[in-house]
């Protein structure tokens, strides 16, 4: 076996867990690493930030499938990883992210660029380490990755500190993983499944709630399948758009906060509610207590701890969303009567579609169509947060998995265009969107240098309305349109996108958004389009915060 040093062992343990692409940014402690990188075939991307790397991990994590690698070095250069690694747990994203730490016998000494990192990153991952021994280090590399991918994925730290990585020792890889504490289920339990199939069977108001745990599983196909065979109308999370066609007629798009009218009366009218790798976060279920009140609740998901965790259900059925419905299906004998249902749901969506002013006005939800117009629905579309978010949700129709890029649970701003990167790296050959507002787009722009450097061709949509628009909205709708801190100076977008090299576009009229569009698509460069939109534009339909789903504002209600 070769002895290896720490640095040496990192690179050949990541190169074996079939790593391509690592996302960051070097400094002192781990120079060690840098200096095998120089040699080795593993691809290292450099972001302007390390909140960049960890956003385009988790970009590159969600459209491969993959577990996403982001490397820092300490102290700050950890700490700026925070926000995405988070973000990545929040959002159930495998990811390893890897920081340098110092020597050994410094932690704990207030050394220069410390930072209790492991203490930092307890709360915001599925595991973490701290590597002092570098007979161990192979063992954990191999671990983290498992831990990361496997069961609910999610972030996974690795600490390094510079000692360990100058240590030399046997390389050995170890063939498989033991966690004693760590048995993710896979398989439901049979008897549950099979009272679910009863639910099901005995219902004639279903309503099938997808999440992100959809997409996970790779289960879109078998969701499909007991659409069809159980004729129920199906409602998907922000994390579970692409899961289900928003073309099919079965589809309610979105529901909760922004979703569709429709999807949230059929959830709030529903007699049974299957939910599929979903948790019923706060932005779904508006007031609780008001919560689908006749509806029993079959609820499948991997994680154990999210069942009952908001909303109590009838069924639990723990384990992967792909291996459940495949059960599921099985052990469904007949379908339920849901024809006077579905013409129900029909008519709600005749009566009450999406809506905005179709006048002469640059409106935000005309540039998301035309990008759907344009693509034909088959781009990888990422966001920021906030309005542009939200209208990407309603006004696209998503109908792939992996193509839908957001932040779910957290919503960071700043966190499109770095994912919409590692998204591009993940898929080069994939047209690849940041449908972005002008406060946002801000946070994280200087990826514009990443971006033009690897030839990553990403489109940005820049939404332009001169507003931190969600928050001003807010403001509008329930503090008297008192805009604190909410009206934008910004900068010349399009000479900042020349100046990075990027090309810059400004587009002023609606006339001028197909053309634009379609010309930017066919640039072999990153482009930024500054759309300057209505500046009051608001998202409607809106649910107000502690409010039950059908108390919708420009909606049925």
């Amino acid at each position: 076996m070769a002895i290896m040093t720490g640095a040496q062992i990192l690179i050949e343990s990541l190169l074996k867990e079939g790593v391509e692409v690592m996302f960051g940014y070097p400094g002192g402690v781990v120079l060690p690493i840098f200096d095998v990188l120089y040699d080795s075939k593993l691809k290292f991307i450099l972001t302007r930030h390390e909140q960049g790397a960890a956003h385009a991990a988790d970009g590159y994590a969600r459209v491969t499938g993959k577990v996403g690698v982001c490397l820092s070095t300490s102290g700050p250069g950890a700490t700026n990883l925070v926000t995405g690694i988070a973000n990545a747990y929040m959002d159930s994203i495998p990811m390893v992210a890897i920081t340098g730490q110092v020597k050994t016998f410094l932690i704990g000494n207030d050394a220069f660029q410390e930072s209790d990192v492991t203490g930092i990153t307890r709360p915001i991952t599925k595991h973490n380490y701290l590597v002092k021994d570098v007979t161990e280090l192979a063992r954990t590399i191999r671990e983290a990755f498992y831990i990361a991918s496997t069961g609910r994925p999610g972030p996974v730290v690795i600490d390094l500190p510079v000692d360990v990585q100058q240590a030399k020792t046997e390389f050995i890889w170890p063939k498989t993983v033991e966690i004693r504490s760590y048995q993710p289920t896979f398989e439901g339990h049979t008897g549950q499944i099979k009272k679910a199939a009863k639910f099901i069977e005995r219902s004639s108001r279903p309503v099938i709630y997808a999440g992100g745990g959809i997409i996970t599983s790779d289960a879109s196909a078998e969701l499909m399948v007991l659409a069809k065979k159980i004729q129920a109308p199906v409602t998907m999370t922000l994390m579970g758009l692409g899961s289900f066609p928003m073309t099919h007629p079965l589809c309610l798009g979105m529901l909760g906060m922004h979703g569709t009218a429709y999807a949230n009366h059929a959830i709030m009218e529903s007699d049974l509610i299957l939910a599929l790798g979903a948790r019923f976060d706060d932005r779904v279920t508006g007031r609780i207590d008001a919560f689908a009140p006749h509806a029993k609740i079959i609820h499948v998901d991997i994680d154990p701890t999210s069942i009952s965790k908001n909303i109590r259900v009838d069924v639990p059925i723990v384990g992967d969303a792909k291996k459940v419905l495949s059960e599921m299906l099985r052990l469904i004998k007949k379908s339920p009567d849901t024809v006077k249902w579905l013409h129900i749901v029909e008519k709600w969506k005749e009566d009450h579609p999406l809506f905005y002013e179709r006048d002469e006005k640059l409106r935000p939800q005309y540039v998301i169509e035309q990008i759907y117009e344009a693509t034909r629905g088959e781009a990888v579309i990422a966001t920021e947060v906030g309005q542009n978010q939200m209208w990407a949700c309603q006004w696209y129709k998503h109908g792939i998995p992996r193509h839908w890029i957001s932040s779910g649970g957290l919503g960071t701003m700043g966190f499109g265009f770095p994912a919409a990167i590692g998204a591009q790296v993940g898929a080069p050959g994939k047209i690849v969107f940041d449908i972005a507002g002008d406060g946002s787009i801000q946070m994280n722009i200087q990826e514009l240098a990443t971006a033009v450097n690897n030839k990553l061709p990403v489109k940005i949509a820049i939404l332009n309305n001169g507003y931190l628009g969600m928050v001003r909205q807010w403001q509008e709708l329930f503090y008297k349109k008192r805009y604190s801190s909410t009206p934008l100076k910004n900068p010349d977008f399009v000479k900042l996108a020349e100046a990075y090299g990027a090309k810059g576009m400004r587009i002023t009229k609606k006339e001028d958004v197909a053309a634009a569009i379609k010309e930017a698509i066919a640039t072999p460069n990153v482009v930024i389009m500054d759309f300057v939109v209505e500046p009051e534009e608001n998202v409607y339909p809106m649910v107000p915060a502690g409010e039950a789903l059908n108390r919708m504002l420009g909606g049925m209600a």
